[in-house]
């Protein structure tokens, strides 16, 4: 490859294997025969102690504008004419790479859940269809550009959850993914319900005011000078006087720094500034909260803000609020006067997603177009949940009578599931569980996927400027979220949300099943 440079993050930020199978594809004929892939993941993040029952879809915005900017460049081309296999001699011929050059994959049809969506195991968050070659060549850049920021979402979403309505802001961007696996993160923990970003650049594109305070950094270049604390946030004050917020835990939370960023906030409101409050990045979280909540009062400032950072989770959340209630009880004072004035900043274990650091998703062949109809594809596995759901699919979601989505359903392309009838429906991997859903348990119905890309424009309902929409996906992430049952939501050990096929699409899951073991080579 001595000589090549190709394009980061273009065609070539693929696996080699797929454009091996693309060059076979191509030389058997096969590379422009219209084929589907479904891609999904298998099971939810398990964090160790702690476990999601649901993921939000995010990813999709950035993944289509790579779709609409992506191109084969004469730099890509020349890296495969270099490329040279075990026996020396060049692995993708001259047709093939001719071919390679006009690759779109504007070409292909793109079916997605929309980003913010709930969405649950084994069932299609996108679909992608089109010729069979450029289809496998887009599994890669997908799975890299959707699996990492639903998982972002997902636990940012958790983190909100856990925060009781109080605002999140994420602060990851210093220990994230290099470049931009970090933007990626920062932009789908806001899809996920965090109100800021501190990265800057991704607050800016995405209309958010970008979110921060101060380092201990110069608070101790003024220790180190002679001026002390005191004069590191009069300086801060002075330069942002309606902006004031001060980081109060450098070098006594509560015996140096609320006590000074009083006198600070005292001399603002004297100019006639209010100030924004005080952060805490240190020590017991819970029990300085409510005595810095507690001290401002005593000064009169019962309104300011109490950012909490350091390390925090939605676990550790819980934990802090559960915790506040009980100190601020033992002091007298109204714990949900504390817990109005926090904003959580969520780092490093929201940007990395500590504790599951990936998700499961697959990008898997399900159909093949032969003589104008569909010919199911499916894989067979030793492991009955790798067991493909075969086929053209639709994927339907119930809601019941309270109003909440009751089980996700994947049914053959030419089902049409009506509201108030009978429902005999099978556990996607286990074809011995089935249940019935009698009509009076399900009132509503949707389906999930959207057309987003075809005949090579986006045609997502209100175009690509809709498709960026990110107050859009946040209202749908909050939408679906609360149509969940309690018991998905709940942080540990969540009941777990069915997903389930039709009597028909078992029945053919079931015969192409039996099909390709018959085909085996017999001992």
């Amino acid at each position: 490859m001595r000589g090549a440079n190709p394009t980061i993050g273009g065609i070539l930020s693929t696996d080699e294997y797929q454009l091996t199978m693309a060059q076979l594809y191509y030389r058997a004929g096969l590379h422009e025969r219209p084929a589907r892939f479904e891609h999904f993941f298998r099971s939810n993040p398990d964090y160790g102690e702690h476990q999601a029952g649901y993921c939000v879809a995010a990813g999709l915005h950035p993944f289509v504008e790579w779709l609409g900017a992506t191109r084969p460049r004469p730099s890509d081309v020349d890296a495969l004419r270099s490329h040279r296999g075990r026996g020396g001699r060049r692995l993708f011929d001259d047709a093939f790479c001719d071919w390679f050059r006009d690759v779109d994959p504007m070409a292909l049809r793109v079916e997605a859940v929309p980003e913010g969506r709930v969405v649950h195991p084994n069932t299609p968050m996108t679909v992608v269809e089109g010729p069979l070659a450029i289809a496998q060549l887009v599994e890669t850049p997908l799975l890299n550009r959707l699996n990492f920021p639903t998982l972002i979402a997902t636990k940012a979403s958790r983190v909100v959850e856990a925060s009781q309505g109080r605002p999140v802001l994420e602060f990851g961007l210093r220990r994230a993914a290099t470049g931009d696996g970090a933007d990626a993160a920062a932009r789908a923990a806001i899809v996920g319900g965090a109100v800021s970003t501190s990265n800057a650049a991704v607050g800016y594109r995405l209309g958010f005011t970008p979110a921060g305070t101060h380092a201990h950094s110069m608070v101790q270049l003024f220790l180190a000078l002679g001026g002390g604390e005191l004069a590191a946030f009069e300086a801060y004050a002075d330069c942002y006087p309606d902006d004031c917020l001060l980081l109060v835990d450098t070098v006594d939370t509560l015996h140096s720094g609320v006590p000074n960023a009083i006198r600070v906030f005292e001399g603002l409101r004297r100019r006639g500034h209010e100030p924004v409050g005080v952060r805490l990045d240190s020590g017991d979280l819970a029990y300085l909260a409510v005595q810095t909540a507690r001290m401002l009062d005593d000064a009169a400032f019962p309104d300011t803000t109490i950012v909490l950072s350091s390390q925090l989770d939605e676990i550790t959340i819980w934990q802090i609020l559960s915790q506040l209630a009980v100190e601020a009880r033992r002091i007298g004072m109204d714990a949900d006067h504390v817990v109005r004035r926090l904003v959580f900043g969520v780092g490093s274990r929201l940007a990395t997603s500590d504790g599951d650091s990936s998700l499961d998703g697959v990008y898997k062949l399900v159909a093949v177009e032969d003589e104008g109809r569909w010919l199911p594809a499916i894989k067979v596995s030793d492991t009955p949940a790798k067991v493909l759901n075969p086929g053209v699919k639709r994927l339907w979601r119930i809601y019941d009578e309270r109003g909440h989505s009751a089980a996700d359903v994947l049914s053959t392309d030419d089902e049409v599931l009506v509201p108030g009838t009978e429902l005999s429906l099978h556990h996607h991997a286990q074809n011995d569980t089935s249940r019935v859903v009698n009509p009076r348990d399900w009132s509503r119905i949707e389906q999930l996927p959207v057309v987003v890309v075809e005949d090579g424009d986006v045609v997502y309902p209100g175009g690509l400027e809709a498709l960026a929409d990110i107050d859009a996906a946040r209202k749908r992430r909050l939408a679906d979220v609360d149509a969940l049952d309690p018991g998905v939501r709940r942080l540990v050990n969540p009941h777990v949300y069915h997903v389930s096929i039709t009597t028909r699409l078992l029945d053919t899951k079931i015969a192409l099943v039996d099909q390709i073991l018959r085909s085996r080579p017999t001992q």
